[in-house]
């Protein structure tokens, strides 16, 4: 079992930006994605991004890449999802999740999850 705390979201006006991070806890694995999803109000949960446990291989959704940016902390536990010029459009619960694999390929709903953080984008 996997345990994950988020914090960072916030309230940012567009073309700012905000940095999420993500710690994991208990049974972990060298198999294991650490990522980001989200969901908008109304809408469905959406992949962001996703990095390998020992952060060397990074993916990303077509609307995050150029301007966020996944990464790993010393500890290898921690992930950080930098976002820079935001969108009214990124608002949305972004939740941090784990699994094995690479999860997001198949569109499989990870094991793992935090409870989430509210990033909202004023225009």
């Amino acid at each position: 079992q996997v345990q994950l705390v988020e914090s960072g979201g916030g309230l940012v006006q567009t073309g700012g930006s905000l940095r999420l991070s993500c710690t994991a806890s208990g049974s972990t694995f060298s198999s294991y994605y650490m990522g980001w999803l989200r969901q908008a109000p109304g809408q469905g949960r959406e992949f962001v991004a996703a990095i390998n446990w020992n952060g060397a291989s990074t993916y990303y959704a077509d609307f995050a890449k150029g301007r966020f940016t996944i990464s790993k902390g010393n500890a290898k536990n921690t992930v950080y999802l930098q976002m820079n010029y935001l969108k009214p459009e990124d608002t949305a619960v972004y939740y941090c999740v784990t699994d094995q694999g690479n999860w997001w390929a198949y569109g499989s709903s990870p094991q793992s999850w935090g409870q989430g953080t509210q990033v909202t984008v004023s225009s």
